[in-house]
């Protein structure tokens, strides 16, 4: 098991889940979850990573798990939580860069970090979701363009007004955590159980979910345990900010990612072709991150590190040993 620690980063303190190599030296390696998940989303990641040498830190984003939840809306903007990782590498590693790896929200969390903090981050990894570019408009108009305005459900949409998604989730952590997962997972078609009306909820039409080798009853026993603790309100709150990211990214425009960068996407997952919007998430990515090396892999589908923990090993390894 890794070393489980809180850490100071400032303006919160965050649970960070710690493995270190034999040597105790090596760069840093910040895992950085999405939703609706935890440190434990990586635990598949963290031993390898220390093997290969890298002092790997899996965190608990705030408003999760151990880590601290402020209560408003507003304190879980890309702007704030960026802050938090540049007060993690502070903290981890005084004066010297370190890299970010990020999975589902944690991608664009870490993609926009490393395009905001240069001199802090020294390479970046993003899994399922590739970084299109600073914005041209809040994501809340693109969906209620192609969604909402068309009376099609959107689960972002959904998430927007407080408390409701709360109920939803926190009536049973455990069916929703579980739910969720199968049903944007590799196992089931992309996209079969999502059209539906607006006006439906969350969990309306989602598969029961089958045992798959990947989410295992003990899985899904410490995601229970973490959501029963925390409630659901933080990480909903991370939808909340469209448009404060919006006008956050726009003091950004014209810069690209310039350090070399990671993309891993599935090709059962809706995210890694942003919802239709574009056949090739690597080559869309190239106008932005030139130093971008990229991987669709076949049949897997939202919870890239999950699904396929070793192949994604195998690659993540690779592209550090090569930095």
């Amino acid at each position: 098991m890794p070393d489980m620690t809180l850490i100071d980063t400032g303006e919160v303190t965050l649970r960070c889940a710690i493995e270190q190599p034999a040597s105790g030296a090596g760069p840093i390696v910040i895992l950085v979850h999405g939703f609706p998940e935890s440190w434990y989303s990586w635990r598949h990641q963290l031993a390898p990573l220390a093997q290969a040498g890298y002092n790997a830190c899996a965190i608990d984003v705030r408003g999760y798990g151990g880590s601290d939840k402020p209560p408003r809306v507003e304190d879980y903007t890309l702007e704030k939580i960026a802050g938090d990782l540049v007060g993690l590498a502070d903290a981890l590693q005084p004066g010297r860069p370190a890299i970010l790896v990020g999975h589902d929200w944690g991608a664009p969390i870490v993609w926009n970090t490393a395009l905001a903090h240069p001199e802090r981050f020294n390479a970046v990894a993003g899994m399922s979701v590739p970084f299109a570019g600073i914005p041209r408009r809040p994501f809340t108009e693109v969906f209620h363009e192609h969604f909402t305005a068309k009376g099609r459900f959107f689960y972002q949409h959904y998430f927007q007004e407080p408390g409701v998604a709360e109920a939803e989730a926190e009536a049973d952590p455990r069916e929703f955590v579980h739910r969720m997962m199968y049903s944007i997972s590799g196992d089931v078609p992309p996209g079969a159980y999502w059209s539906k009306p607006l006006g439906a909820t969350f969990l309306e039409g989602l598969p029961d979910p089958r045992p798959v080798p990947w989410l295992s009853d003990a899985d899904l026993d410490y995601y229970e345990g973490e959501f029963r603790a925390s409630g659901f309100r933080g990480p909903l709150n991370r939808y909340r900010n469209h448009e404060r990211d919006f006008e956050w990214l726009q003091r950004f425009k014209g810069q690209r990612i310039e350090q070399p960068a990671l993309f891993i996407g599935g090709s059962r997952d809706p995210a890694t072709f942003l919802f239709g919007a574009t056949a090739d998430p690597v080559g869309l990515m190239r106008g932005f991150a030139p130093k971008v090396e990229g991987h669709v892999l076949d049949g897997v589908g939202h919870w890239t590190q999950q699904e396929r923990p070793e192949e994604v090993n195998t690659l993540l390894i690779d592209w550090l040993g090569r930095l």
